[in-house]
Order: structure tokens, then C-alpha cells, then sequence
């Protein structure tokens, strides 16, 4: 078993089930154009994402870490017309290619981006007595997700499914002595997350395109 045969089988995968148009194909485009990492998820993640939002019947979804969008199109073209999905991201920049990608694919109407600190904008929503969201994605930075995951909590109902992205971060969780922040946010999630009684979770290993890692899904009680 090979990175190169796991890739393969993704590709083989994807290219049943998770075919990108053009507006997906614009989106990871785009974040060359402008000097955006591209860390968004794989198609497969995406049809995936996508599969869990009909299957949650979601018309209202919470996003941590717009990016360029591409995860938010996913999501967005499985809502219902009434259906809303606030993602939240931190670099205006971000935010404003996010924008563009997210009309020329013809859900900006279903999405509003809010711009900010994650924890400071889900404070302000529990504040504002937000109605709670049917499904969350969170894929921020890792240092804070224990954080982000109990503020998500607030902002849920029962029956919300929260889906956690890059917890193993290639097996690096397994060394508690790993200075990687990253790594260090995630294996303290997921130790939280395995505690954590309100919720009932798993982690599911994912390997593919974007190598090795791992996906958490948890269902509020």
C-alpha cells in the first residue's frame, strides 16, 4: 500500500461521485491566483460533507474557516432555497475571493460570511441568542478547536452534528511530545472529545489526496 495508490483510489472515487464543475474548479484556481495555501478539503471530503448535510436535513449550517469557498459550496448546494449558511473566517481577503467564488457558483444568496476572530464571533452569536444550527463544520486553526467545539455546543440543539476536519494530522497526535501547535490543538480536542458527554463521537482515519488524517463527527444528545 502506497500514498500513490491511495491517491488512485481517491481519484477513482471523486471521479464517480464527486465530479467538480467548473465553479469548484475556479476555486481552487483562484487560491493560486491569490496566494491562498490550499488546504481546502478533497472532493470526496466535500461530496461528503454534502452527503451529511442531506442527510441531517440542514437548512441551517454554522462554518469555521471559509477559505476560498470551496467547502461552502458544497454545503450551500445541498440547503434547501430557504436554507442559510454562515461561515466565518478571519482574513478579509479570504473572505472577499470567498465571495466572488461563492456567486459565480450561485449560492452567495444562500451564504453570509462573517470576518473575525471565530471565538469572539460565536461569543457574539450565543449573546445574540442565535437559533441553533442543524449541522457545523469546523476547519480553523487547530490550537483552538476544544474551544470552538464548546461554544459550538451552545450554538446547537439536540441532533446537531458537529464535523471536526484534520484531527490526526498525520498520526502526529500520537506524540504528546510533538511541539507542532497544530497538533497539539488537535490532540487536545480530541481527548476533550472523547470526555465530552453531551455529544456521541467518533474519529474517522481519512487518507487519500490530502494524505493522512482524520475527520471527527459528533451528534449532540
Amino acid at each position: 500500500m502506497t500514498p500513490e495508490l491511495f491517491e488512485k483510489v481517491d481519484h477513482y472515487i471523486s471521479g464517480l461521485f464527486a465530479v467538480e464543475d467548473e465553479a469548484l474548479t475556479n476555486t481552487i484556481s483562484s487560491l493560486n491566483e491569490e496566494g491562498i495555501p490550499q488546504i481546502s478539503v478533497s472532493a470526496n471530503q466535500g461530496k461528503f460533507l454534502q452527503v451529511l448535510v442531506t442527510l441531517c436535513n440542514a437548512k441551517r449550517i454554522l462554518e469555521l474557516g471559509t477559505l476560498g469557498g470551496y467547502s461552502t459550496i458544497w454545503m450551500a448546494r445541498a440547503l434547501p432555497q430557504d436554507g442559510k449558511l454562515l461561515t466565518v473566517e478571519l482574513e478579509p481577503r479570504h473572505a472577499a475571493v470567498a465571495k466572488k467564488n461563492l456567486d459565480f457558483a450561485g449560492v452567495g444568496n444562500k451564504v453570509q460570511i462573517v470576518t473575525g476572530k471565530a471565538t469572539e464571533i460565536l461569543e457574539e452569536l450565543i449573546a445574540g441568542k442565535e437559533d441553533p444550527f442543524d449541522l457545523i463544520f469546523i476547519d480553523a486553526d487547530k490550537p483552538p478547536y476544544a474551544e470552538y467545539f464548546e461554544l459550538a455546543l451552545q450554538l446547537s440543539r439536540k441532533g446537531t452534528l458537529i464535523i471536526c476536519d484534520n484531527v490526526i494530522r498525520e498520526g502526529k497526535v500520537l506524540d504528546e511530545t510533538c511541539k507542532d501547535e497544530s497538533s497539539q490543538g488537535a490532540h487536545r480536542f480530541n481527548k476533550m472529545l472523547s470526555r465530552n458527554d453531551k455529544v456521541t463521537a467518533i474519529i474517522l482515519p481519512t487518507v487519500g489526496v490530502k494524505e493522512f488524517d482524520g475527520i471527527a463527527i459528533s451528534v449532540v444528545k
